[in-house]
């Protein structure tokens, strides 16, 4: 429940944060013709539509197990990252032909001192949001907050060479606002792409990743009554995993002892953070 509720209030703070930032950002870049703050103003649209597939998808993800659903909703967290990731990739593709085509026709703007304070306002929210995300993410291990984490990080870095090609419009070098707005869609296709690969690769049952399997056979490999471990399987349900493992003690073992040895391992395993449940099963060497 805190898990939910903190992404919930991480989802809704984006959502605020970013649709002041659209408002003052259009505005001044229609007025000023910056390509670079037009490009930055379609990336807080895009900011909003990933921040309500946050709330929306964390909500879903935090529906507990049902009949239909036995092992929960976890696998919502990826598929609205997905959404969000697609969302990414759809902008930047928009942004850099905009941007390539402004960097043709050669394309000048307008200088306002609003560029340059919409451009501090907005790494000063964004830096806020991603230090609040980051902390979230590190606790949680929530795909969505981490996705937003990155977004925020972005923003901050994407702005700051914003305001670097408004301060160059100075000595009359209008070039490199076109190619910040190229830089923009790059970064954006990018970040989007990775989120795009994680969320994938859940989806389509990844196993858990080499180090917690380790920790897995370490945990088998304690107990000195099994004799022999097959290899593991898993499968994601959401930033969890079900581990299914077969294990081979005495053939003389009682079926009632090799259960209890089972049911111990189980638990130990379990225990795992990256662990949602555990399935072993026992034959006889």
């Amino acid at each position: 429940m805190e898990r939910y509720n903190s992404t919930k209030i991480a989802g809704i703070l984006g959502i605020l944060g970013n649709i002041f930032l659209l408002v003052i950002k259009s505005i001044v870049g229609f007025f000023s013709n910056s390509q670079a703050m037009i490009a930055d103003a379609a990336n807080s649209a895009s900011d909003i539509f990933a921040s309500a597939m946050t709330f929306i998808g964390n909500k879903i993800a935090s529906e507990p197990n049902d009949k239909t659903h036995n092992f929960g909703h976890g696998k919502a967290e990826y598929i609205f990252s997905l959404f969000i990731s697609i969302s990414m990739i759809f902008v930047a593709t928009k942004l850099f032909f905009d941007s390539i085509i402004s960097l043709i026709n050669k394309e000048p703007f307008i200088f306002s001192w609003f560029l340059v304070i919409v451009c501090i306002i907005t790494v000063v929210i964004k830096f806020s949001l991603y230090l609040y995300t980051k902390t979230l993410t590190k606790k949680y291990n929530n795909i969505l907050l981490e996705a937003n984490m990155k977004d925020h990080r972005n923003d901050c870095i994407v702005t700051s060479f914003t305001l670097i090609s408004i301060l160059l419009s100075f000595a009359n070098i209008y070039w490199f606002d076109g190619i910040v707005g190229i830089g923009i869609s790059i970064w954006i296709c990018y970040t989007g792409f990775k989120i795009f690969l994680e969320s994938y690769n859940i989806l389509m049952d990844i196993s858990i990743d080499d180090e917690t399997e380790q920790l897995i056979l370490d945990l088998a490999h304690s107990y000195k009554e099994i004799r022999k471990i097959d290899n593991i399987s898993s499968s994601p349900v959401g930033c969890q995993y079900i581990i299914v493992m077969t294990i081979y003690v005495d053939g003389n073992m009682s079926t009632f002892n090799s259960h209890n040895l089972a049911d111990s391992l189980e638990k130990d395993i379990t225990a795992i953070d990256k662990v949602y449940n555990t399935i072993i099963h026992v034959n006889p060497i």
